[in-house]
């Protein structure tokens, strides 16, 4: 049943799109001539723009389905294919202008075509969020509900039962596990790993979800021969899933397969691209904007104290390279800086510990953003003797030099900045690195801008 609902529904998702990008079309042409620049300029036949818009209406479809975009997605974030659904209008308008300048037409106006762009993205992607908080919401209330069965008895089911549990908004109902030793907190038992043709035998089963410890693994083959037998979907909850990346990838060396711990979202050039080209058009945009509040800094550094304006200090980057961190300066310069500021710290000035309160020390890093060797969003960069310190002490600290560090991060935001946890600054930071999305540095910068600039240190 859950099969044929969610081909209605995406069968309904594309028709939607298609129906919304023509009349985007429709409505960059009313924005375009009608409120931006009179009737006079609509020499464009209504005919041919319609039949344009028709075919690419058809066109965008099919490439979101190439893109997979209407796959099962009841595990997802809302919004969480903004970006993708972004740079396919924008791949389709450049393919479009494309089409057009090798058909000699010039009637076309540029502005126009990007505001097909524009309003095709909002309309497509403010569905895309309707349509899953509809979805949530109903799944929750007990409709558009997927059958699982669990196979195994151990941590790995104990933490997926009590996941499902936490969010009736994935709209899963677990019918029951297998396993040879009963545990009632998991529910009802159906029969040993050997009993799992007849228990699959007539069940309305859409999925069976192989949670087996590693002494357990001899069973797999029961699993699954059953699911095959009967045509039931089967996903792998790995023993080792505590270790397991967030988007691993598989490589085959011959017949040998190869899954890469560490790959992460930024691996791919695309997107690193994308994250470089937002640093150098932030930070410096930022730079102008900050300007005035850096002179003025500037200013209060000199007076308040003898020493220079910034604060040189170096810290570990990407790839584990040190580099030069810029400052202001908000400290003595008579007392040792190497460890870390605490509440009341005699090192701080009293304008030092107010630009501090306010993060406003931070902003000469905007330069280190343009010049490559942070990024505006990462983990935060430590000094050369914490690295080598920690990366004994706390399991996967250097994970974090795979990317750029940052001036603010996922850690950052969630007040762990300072004298906090490490432990804890460490698990917020590869979340970040294995979850990178343009949507989640833009929601990082929106959570830094009204709130995550105020330090926890008291003045």
């Amino acid at each position: 049943m859950i099969k044929k609902n969610q081909q209605i529904l995406n069968a309904l998702n594309l028709l939607l799109d298609a129906l919304l990008t023509l009349a985007s079309f429709y409505i960059a042409w009313a924005i375009r001539f009608n409120w931006m620049n009179g009737h006079e300029n609509q020499v464009i036949t209504a005919t041919y723009y319609g039949t344009v818009a028709v075919i690419y209406s058809v066109v965008i479809v099919l490439l979101y389905y190439a893109f997979r975009l209407y796959r099962p997605q009841r595990f997802n974030e809302i919004g969480s294919d903004f970006l993708l659904i972004c740079s396919l209008n924008a791949l389709c308008v450049l393919g479009l202008m494309s089409a057009l300048y090798l058909n000699r037409e010039t009637e076309f106006s540029r502005v126009l075509l990007f505001l097909i762009w524009l309003v095709s993205s909002i309309l497509v992607v403010a569905k895309h969020i309707v349509v899953k908080i509809l979805l949530n919401h109903f799944r929750a209330r007990g409709y558009n509900l997927k059958h699982v069965i669990i196979i195994g008895n151990g941590a790995a089911a104990h933490q997926f039962v009590k996941d499902i549990q936490n969010n009736p908004r994935f709209g899963l109902v677990i019918d029951g596990y297998v396993s040879a030793v009963e545990k009632p907190e998991l529910g009802k038992n159906l029969g040993s790993y050997e009993d799992l043709g007849t228990i699959l035998d007539g069940r309305d089963v859409d999925e069976l979800v192989i949670a087996l410890e590693p002494h357990e693994t001899q069973f797999m083959k029961y699993a699954l021969q059953a699911a095959d037998k009967e045509g039931v979907r089967v996903s792998l909850i790995p023993f080792f899933s505590n270790y397991y990346p967030t988007h691993p990838t598989m490589e085959n060396v011959g017949e040998t397969k190869l899954i890469n711990m560490r790959a992460h979202p930024l691996d791919n050039i695309l997107a690193a691209a994308l994250k470089r080209t937002m640093d150098i058009v932030g930070s410096l945009i930022l730079i102008v904007l900050t300007s005035p509040i850096m002179l003025v800094t500037a200013i209060g550094v000199k007076l308040s104290s003898p020493g220079p304006i910034l604060f040189r200090q170096e810290r570990v980057g990407k790839g584990k390279k040190p580099f030069t961190m810029l400052k202001f300066r908000s400290m003595r310069t008579d007392i040792d800086h190497n460890g870390w500021t605490t509440d009341k710290d005699p090192r701080k000035t009293k304008f030092g510990s107010f630009i501090r309160k306010c993060s406003i020390d931070e902003l000469p890093q905007l330069f280190n953003v343009l010049a490559g060797s942070m990024s505006l969003i990462g983990p935060r960069p430590e000094i050369p003797f914490y690295v080598r310190q920690f990366k004994e002490e706390i399991p996967l600290y250097l994970v974090r030099q795979d990317v750029r560090p940052g001036i603010t991060g996922w850690a950052q935001v969630h007040g762990l900045r300072g004298d906090t946890s490490i432990e804890k600054r460490v698990v917020f930071d590869i979340w970040y690195i294995e979850n990178w999305s343009f949507w989640l540095d833009i929601r990082i910068l929106f959570m830094t801008a009204f709130g995550g600039m105020i330090n926890n240190e008291k003045v």
